[in-house]
């Protein structure tokens, strides 16, 4: 018979707790047994949506895992806090699973690794992006050797804002969404705000990916200064490899949100190797490809995604049960490549000048 896991989720200041959560209640051999947060009406909805008994409700994170002793905690904190909310649960010896980005800093993320590797417990870092049947495929293709060796990865992605969404992107109305900015950590510095931090991570992670693991040598970046904002709307991030240079832009206000209405620029990514291109945009059925063979390009449906690999809770879940090591955007090792070029292009950003990766 198969494992139950019991999996809870801890700190909902990602709306992409709901979403998660919906994933492990819908996975037929998982449970959630405990929901914690300091402001209870955060919970609310997920309680409402997947019919959380009172007692399987906390308000202390403490009494919350001593309860019910998950196998798997879901942490969703904003981003400035995810290293000391790893540190503050790794020791009830659960494994971790971190809601996108990896941390607000690189010197954070490696705070994090060393709090799990105590543990000997799995620590996985979630990008939704990774789960998008275009992006899939083309990775796919890439490994294949369809479009020879990677030299260029363009991205760019974004929405109309946080404020203009909750979990299962059910849409604010965009005068409210605006009131909340002032109140919102989405909009500050402190902790972790700023299109920067929440959407650049997709693009240098995936980019990584799709670059085989390989690293830049510097990086440019500039970002706006929104008028009355601590934090940024819009960066672009240019990255110099050893062969090529990378383009990793993000945008709070696009136009349209993605997942409704591309927007144009359109959200996702046009990857150029030596032998063809693809473009993989977001949500999109079908990816277009050139090769040499075919420079008029074509239009290729994406894969049918199958389980264990349709989401990543079914996906991490399969991977500790069969003790295989996480892979690909979710794997610690190379969401770290992904936070060095973040941390390199927010010391950019601030001192307008290219700079060395950091290390």
């Amino acid at each position: 018979m198969a494992k139950k896991w019991k999996i809870a989720g801890v700190n909902f200041d990602h709306m992409h707790m709901g979403d998660l959560l919906r994933m492990t209640h819908e996975h037929p051999n998982a449970e959630i047994v405990g929901v914690c947060d300091e402001t209870p009406e955060r919970m609310a909805g997920t309680i409402k949506n997947f019919g959380i008994p009172k007692d399987r409700v906390f308000t202390d994170y403490r009494q919350c895992l001593e309860t019910t002793k998950p196998d798997m905690v879901i942490l969703c904190p904003a981003t400035a806090k995810h290293g000391e909310w790893t540190e503050k649960v790794a020791p009830f010896g659960a494994h971790l699973f971190v809601e996108k980005p990896f941390a607000a800093t690189l010197a954070e993320a490696d705070r994090m690794l060393a709090a799990v590797k105590k543990t000997g417990k799995t620590l996985a870092i979630n990008w939704p992006l990774r789960w998008y049947p275009p992006h899939v495929t083309s990775k796919r293709l890439i490994d294949e050797g369809l479009i020879g060796d990677v030299l260029q990865v363009h991205y760019y992605d974004g929405n109309r804002g946080p404020m203009r969404h909750v979990a299962d992107k059910i849409e604010i109305d965009e005068a409210a969404a605006a009131k909340e900015k002032s109140k919102s950590w989405f909009y500050k510095k402190s902790e972790g705000g700023g299109s920067l931090l929440d959407y650049l991570g997709y693009g240098t992670t995936l980019g990584t990916w799709y670059h085989g693991g390989k690293a830049p040598l510097e990086v440019t970046c500039v970002v706006d200064e929104p008028l009355g904002l601590e934090v940024d709307e819009h960066s672009v991030t240019v990255a110099r490899y050893a062969k090529g240079l990378s383009k990793f832009e993000t945008r709070w206000g696009t136009f349209t949100d993605p997942w409704t209405l591309q927007p144009q620029p359109k959200c996702g990514f046009v990857i150029v190797g030596s032998k063809g291109t693809i473009s993989s945009y977001d949500y999109e059925k079908t990816i277009r490809i050139q090769t040499k063979a075919k420079p008029e390009g074509y239009d290729q449906p994406v894969d049918d995604l199958k389980a264990p690999n349709r989401n990543p809770i079914e996906y991490v879940l399969d991977r500790i049960e069969q003790g295989q090591p996480i892979e690909g955007p979710l794997s610690p090792e190379l969401c770290r490549i992904g936070q060095q070029i973040v941390d390199s292009a927010a010391l950019s950003a601030k001192e307008k000048r290219t700079v060395k990766l950091l290390p």
